[in-house]
């Protein structure tokens, strides 16, 4: 495991690669009262992370230098920021790791979360103005697109660059989501009432599939 670390220690780009996702996301998201801002803040808590060890300091690599080693004897993980893809190496993609699976996978879910974080947010926005339920584009499939598009975004980030710190923090930040919503649902449904009421019912929380279950179990009228 030694040799040349010359493909770390690029604070620079780990500050510019940082800016640009969390802008980028804010630009979407435009977090007003302090449950969007604690959602947003753990998102860019992620991102930090994963971008200090992509260019910063290899943590992961450091903590599993043994294994690593001892595993993919022929691949110097600290010579080249290429083999930080851990999951291609893992997997035996020995070609440029941009083009690998894993990494074709992480950029669908990147790109089809920012998607629909950019889609969710306009209808929001336009019902909030409107001072009424938002209820369709990507919510008239969820009831919580902003927050399944974060963890969506964060999933393709961990396919892509897996660290100990982001694999810990992933669950933890969907299990924080997960409760955002609930508290979020709480307080539309005291300020919509029924016709909230009604949209839950045939509106999934986060997955779309479950709305055919629903729309066979909703009353005939």
């Amino acid at each position: 495991m030694s040799g040349n670390e010359s493909a770390y220690g690029l604070w620079t780009l780990v500050l510019l690669n940082s800016a640009v996702f969390i802008i980028f996301a804010f630009s979407f998201y435009k977090p007003k009262s302090s449950r969007d801002w604690r959602s947003f803040g753990m998102y860019a808590a992620f991102i930090v992370a994963l971008f200090t060890e992509m260019y910063g300091f290899p943590l992961t690599i450091y903590l599993l230098s043994g294994w690593l080693a001892q595993r993919f004897p022929e691949v110097n993980f600290l010579a080249s920021h290429d083999a930080g893809h851990l999951l291609e190496i893992m997997f035996g993609w020995r070609a440029n790791p941009h083009f690998g699976p894993f990494h074709m996978l992480s950029t669908a879910f990147i790109f089809g979360g920012f998607w629909l974080l950019a889609s969710a947010w306009n209808v929001l926005y336009q019902a909030q103005r409107a001072h009424r339920l938002a209820s369709s584009g990507p919510y008239a499939r969820i009831r919580h697109p902003q927050y399944v598009a974060f963890v969506l975004i964060m999933f393709g980030f961990l396919l892509q660059w897996p660290t100990i710190i982001t694999v810990v923090m992933f669950p933890i930040l969907v299990i924080v989501y997960a409760r955002l919503a609930r508290r979020e649902e709480a307080e539309v449904a005291a300020e919509f009432g029924a016709e909230y009421a009604a949209y839950r019912a045939r509106t999934p929380a986060l997955l779309p599939w479950p709305m055919v279950k629903n729309a066979q179990t909703e009353p005939k009228q």
